[in-house]
């Protein structure tokens, strides 16, 4: 009898030994370790990812811990293991969902095919996941505009924390989301004018970084629709030869020959739709344009632009800016 119960202690202080070094002692990993952990994982599952991964000692002293507190479920996710964490720590993580954030910055102008490049250099997921998001999830914005064709324009520019299981549909979702939430706050809320300022805006983010020029850039299109003028804007020249995928970086005598209807040059008044993502100040540029009687604009190469009412005051700032670009040459 002696000696069963000397066995028996012997067995419960090694099960003790065991269960402490694999389940309340620190595990230091050897380097920063990514672990993702996929919705729909049982906590088996989950428990052997972690082993597999050098983040806990064992899935079995694991799971015992877990079910003995018996409190909560486990959390998917991508976690961040850069410093020593027992599996009880490495548990109360994971229930708590203290996921690791990806940041996406969009900036101002960016458009659809750029923000799914950046999309995927944060690796959450592949750019045609995001484009097919980008041009497929129309619900998104059909009551703020039931034409559009994608969701150009209402992806706001921001900073994101995105993680590794949020979906492509997730993330464009995030971005209109804040969109909404932006338009709300400077009063762009019907629906009948969302299309027609978001487009321009969009215009007028791609044509200037100066925020003073903004409504004036805004004005100026606007005089152009009014007397039925061609817009003639640049960057939607270069937003067609994008969709066409001709684009190599500058516009071509081709590009504006080219037979899209977003190339502003052939076809009168605005484009189907926006051409990029604009930001807050060209949105209210959009909203509420300089009243000005110009019709031109051209850049003085110094990031700036030089305004003018006739085609012979335009034509003299041309002159003036092909000498400017000469002289630096």
């Amino acid at each position: 009898m002696r000696y069963f119960l000397l066995f028996v202690l012997l067995i419960t202080l090694g099960f003790a030994a065991w269960f402490a070094w694999a389940a309340l002692l620190p595990v230091t990993p050897h380097q920063t370790t990514f672990v993702l952990l996929r919705p729909g994982w049982t906590t088996r599952h989950i428990a052997n990812e972690l082993q597999r991964d050098g983040v806990i000692r064992s899935a079995n002293a694991f799971l015992m811990l877990h079910y003995a507190q018996g409190q909560g479920s486990l959390k998917a996710g991508e976690y961040k293991f850069d410093s020593p964490a027992s599996a009880a720590e490495v548990r109360r993580r994971v229930l708590k969902g203290d996921v690791y954030f990806h940041t996406v910055t969009v900036p101002e102008g960016y458009n659809i095919y750029d923000i799914a490049a950046v999309v995927e250099q944060a690796e959450l997921g592949t750019a045609a996941d995001f484009l097919a998001a980008a041009k497929g999830d129309l619900s998104l914005i059909h009551d703020l505009d039931p034409n559009a064709t994608s969701l150009e324009g209402y992806l706001f520019p921001d900073t994101y924390h995105f993680t590794r299981i949020d979906t492509a549909h997730e993330i464009v979702a995030g971005m209109v989301r804040r969109f909404r939430q932006e338009a709300q706050k400077i009063g762009l809320t019907r629906p009948g004018d969302i299309h027609r300022i978001v487009t321009v805006a969009s215009i007028v983010e791609k044509e200037t970084a100066v925020p003073a020029e903004r409504p004036l850039i805004a004005g100026v299109y606007y005089n152009r629709l009014d007397k039925n003028m061609l817009l003639a804007a640049d960057p939607t020249v270069a937003y067609a030869a994008l969709l066409a995928g001709r684009y190599r970086g500058t516009i071509y005598q081709s590009d504006l020959q080219y037979a899209s209807p977003y190339n502003t040059y052939k076809h009168a008044g605005l484009p189907p739709g926006p051409i990029a993502n604009p930001g807050a100040a060209s949105l209210q540029a959009a909203m509420n344009p300089a009243a000005t009687d110009y019709l031109y604009f051209v850049s003085d190469n110094d990031g700036r632009h030089r305004f003018s009412r006739t085609v012979q005051e335009h034509e003299r700032n041309v002159a003036a800016y092909r000498r400017s670009v000469a002289q630096a040459k």
